[in-house]
């Protein structure tokens, strides 16, 4: 891959620089497609050696995959009140540049609304090409608990994984939006098993030696808050108000879409991998690995999926030699 214009690649004694060719010269640069579901042991491989896979259809017989559909949502979970996520551009959790151009960690504003109400505003934003704000689903276990009345159409946990990891979900999470919805690079420290059941999810991967590539910033905290103390009515009701007490949120400022604003000296040797996941596919995003995600949707405006979150494993060496790499690189990149 050719490095981009005007951008300077590291000399050839950097260390930082030889570790990510080397990674790059021993590992293929797309996502492996399998046939069917690995065995545990195939998935114990694919955890060993951190690296990703998405296996074609093999959640096409799941309930949720045949059943799942406006109707079907709207009659199951009727007008229950489920947590939503609102921003004025669809980007929750992210970086926004402030006014003076420096950039802050925005998070959603998060209301409870009657889901048959929320469902319908997805759908006529997408169908309508409504220009105002955004909602989502929420995570942090949701199908297990708010989306109960769903839990019963998926498996209550991945075989392959929970053999191979012996352990049960930390969480399983439902994801509802349209394609105005976007997810910023960013890692989790969890064995992730994604599950398309309507539209498509469009991925974009980056192993986690890529630490130095993604211009990690300590960023400020703060919140979207309506300008009117209750639920907006429009996108420019929303505001970027800073949390209380302040904080820092360590987070990737680098868009491998927009590969020259932010970039580091690294981000020239990265080589992201995209794969996109139609209804029924099933990916697993290794641990730690950055990952930026956007969406189409199906014929009735919606996109909608399912993941399965495991705790990854602590021991050993793949966190530590992740903090020692990523404190290597900030150290680097400060002295210039």
């Amino acid at each position: 891959m050719a490095p981009s214009p005007g951008v300077s690649l590291p000399k050839p004694e950097d260390p930082i620089g030889e570790l990510l060719k080397s990674y790059n010269e021993l590992n293929r640069s797309g996502v492996d497609e399998l046939d069917e579901e690995p065995s545990p042991l195939e998935f114990m491989r694919y955890v060993a050696r951190n690296r990703p896979f998405v296996a074609r259809k093999c959640a096409a017989d799941w309930k949720a995959c045949v059943r799942w559909n406006a109707d079907y949502l709207t009659n199951v979970v009727g007008a229950q009140l489920v947590n939503v996520a609102i921003t004025p551009l669809g980007n929750a959790d992210s970086p926004v540049e402030s006014e003076d151009g420096s950039l802050v960690f925005v998070k959603p504003l998060e209301l409870e609304e009657p889901f048959d109400d929320v469902l319908q505003y997805i759908q006529n934003q997408e169908l309508q090409a409504r220009e105002d704000h955004q909602e989502g689903k929420q995570e942090n276990d949701n199908l297990r608990n708010e989306y109960e009345v769903l839990y019963a159409d998926v498996p209550k946990d991945v075989a392959f994984a929970r053999v191979a990891l012996q352990r049960a979900p930390e969480a399983i999470n439902f994801w509802l939006g349209n394609s105005k919805s976007t997810t910023a690079l960013h890692k989790d420290n969890y064995e992730n098993v994604y599950v398309q059941v309507l539209g498509q999810k469009h991925f974009v991967l980056l192993p986690p030696v890529a630490a130095a590539c993604v211009n990690e910033q300590e960023l400020q905290a703060a919140t979207y808050g309506s300008s009117s103390g209750g639920p907006p009515d429009d996108a420019e009701e929303l505001l970027v108000q800073a949390d209380c007490p302040g904080g820092v949120v360590p987070f990737p400022t680098w868009d491998p879409d927009q590969p020259r604003m932010r970039s580091t000296r690294y981000s020239a040797l990265c080589r992201p991998m995209r794969v996109t996941l139609n209804p029924g596919d099933m990916l697993y995003l290794p641990a730690l690995w950055y990952h930026k995600v956007s969406q189409s949707c199906s014929d009735e405006g919606l996109c909608c999926a399912v993941n399965y979150w495991y705790d990854m494993n602590f021991d050993g060496s793949l966190y530590s030699m992740y903090g020692f790499g990523t404190s290597v690189a900030r150290k680097e990149l400060a002295a210039g």
